[in-house]
């Protein structure tokens, strides 16, 4: 866009309209009270309003005694099976999870030995961008948003298909594939185009190997030398598995099922979903959780003085402290109260990879504000349930060991969670046959037009 005189004379123009404009846009909240609307479609206590159905994922948050809703330790299911014999599955056996995970997403079933065998070779194969993609797309106009980059990238994958609005469910697995398949190739030469072009550092563009894991390939593409530990690889695994999925409410997945439902190709409804995950209050909290650590560790003289963290802690809350949000970054979710069942799943990894790193001291920083996060928010707001340390606390954290760039921590949750969304856009393709379009009320006052020579 032009960047002339006119240009900016016409942006203060615009500048004065936009106090017009906020005026006449707020809506007293008193009227969601009483014409009893649900804000943000979730009941006072964090209960979602009930849309539609999955046999995806489940998450279970409390249970009912005597006849009381008594609050649990979160758990979530795959397709019927606990994440946490999932993850202990695959674990146990010394191999990678979140290729087994994606069949388990897509098909509803645990793979046998072949069918995860020929499953990871169709991942591998379809592992390429189209010819000249990476120069002609990803290079020519890097961004700094690398979530914008993906989604730009998605888009633009469907004029390489060559039959890109059938939605016949043969054809959508085939997209679904080859996206979960090419995701984090994306993700990795948007930034490296970033890196060089941008930042002015060198460019690397490797070529991936089909026989690799999701998590060794993200890691190969990102180092220079494409070297990585055993560990590093198992622990960034198990990252995608826990983000791959997360019930049909979570805003990116709600966002898929809407835009599939008008029909849309897989490319507009995917790339809907990543403009979704891209907010701040949705996958972007990782990022937040290390920015507000690494200002802790500056203003925290010992990570050991519980009263020091508190009082650290209270001063954000008081909104006297980081980016004076009020918010503490990767505590409370808006469905588990007691705990986070991906977060109890990690922290053992997490402090495995720390004491690899020779960061024990940061992880017992990290334990310290999980254990007195809860109090202090107890002690300064108004909660209608519990709080507890949710997945992104600790990713986050995971991220900053393996040296990710933090302009891929979301993106890597957009990695892991191509495999839900593929999941739930099948289904809503199968089973529904309306287009979500949810009600609102008016409010506004009937008035009388006038003409223009008499406003």
């Amino acid at each position: 866009m032009p960047r002339d005189l006119a240009y900016y004379e016409t942006n203060e123009r615009v500048e004065k309209l936009s106090d017009k404009l906020l005026q006449n846009s707020v809506i007293d909240k008193n009227l969601y009270s009483k014409y009893n609307v649900k804000r943000g479609l979730r009941d006072i206590d964090g209960k979602g309003v009930l849309t539609g159905l999955t046999d995806i994922s489940e998450i279970l948050q409390n249970k009912v005694v005597d006849g009381k809703t008594v609050p649990i330790d979160g758990q979530l299911y795959y397709r019927g099976y606990n994440i946490e014999d999932i993850v202990n599955g695959f674990t146990a056996d010394k191999r990678f999870g979140f290729e087994e995970v994606s069949y388990l997403l897509l098909f509803g079933n645990l793979p046998t030995s072949d069918e995860l065998s020929e499953f990871t070779s169709i991942l591998g194969a379809y592992r390429a961008l189209p010819t000249n993609f990476v120069r002609d797309v990803v290079m020519k106009a890097p961004s700094a948003d690398m979530m914008n980059t993906l989604a730009r990238s998605v888009l633009t994958l469907y004029c390489y298909d060559s039959n890109p609005n059938d939605t016949s469910i043969d054809n959508v697995l085939r997209q679904s594939l080859q996206l979960i398949s090419v995701f984090p190739l994306l993700s990795v030469y948007g930034y490296q185009a970033y890196n060089h072009y941008l930042r002015n550092q060198s460019l690397y563009i490797h070529v991936p190997d089909p026989s690799m894991s999701t998590a060794e390939v993200i890691l190969t593409l990102l180092r220079p030398d494409k070297k990585y530990t055993e560990l590093e690889a198992k622990v960034l695994d198990m990252a995608l598995v826990l983000h791959a999925e997360h019930g049909g409410g979570n805003n990116s997945t709600f966002t898929t099922h809407v835009v599939t439902s008008s029909g849309t190709d897989t490319y507009s409804a995917i790339s809907s979903a990543l403009c979704s995950l891209k907010g701040p209050k949705h996958g972007g909290a990782n990022v937040q959780v290390s920015r507000m650590f690494e200002d802790m560790k500056i203003n925290v003289k010992d990570w050991n003085d519980e009263e020091e963290i508190e009082q650290y802690l209270a001063d954000i809350l008081d909104k006297k402290a980081f980016d004076r949000s009020g918010l503490i970054y990767g505590m409370g979710h808006a469905v588990y109260t007691i705990s986070d069942p991906r977060a109890r799943i990690f922290k053992d990894a997490v402090g495995k990879l720390a004491e690899a790193k020779g960061l024990t001291d940061e992880y017992k920083l990290y334990q310290n504000v999980e254990k007195l996060a809860p109090r202090i928010i107890a002690q300064k707001k108004k909660i209608y349930k519990g709080v507890s340390a949710n997945v992104d606390f600790y990713s986050g954290f995971v991220y900053h060991m393996l040296n990710l760039p933090p302009e891929l921590y979301t993106p890597l949750f957009a990695i892991a969670r191509i495999a839900g969304w593929s999941a739930h856009r099948i289904e809503e393709l199968v089973n529904g046959n309306k287009i979500i379009r949810p009600a609102y009320m008016s409010i506004a006052e009937h008035k009388e037009y006038k003409k223009l020579t008499d406003r």
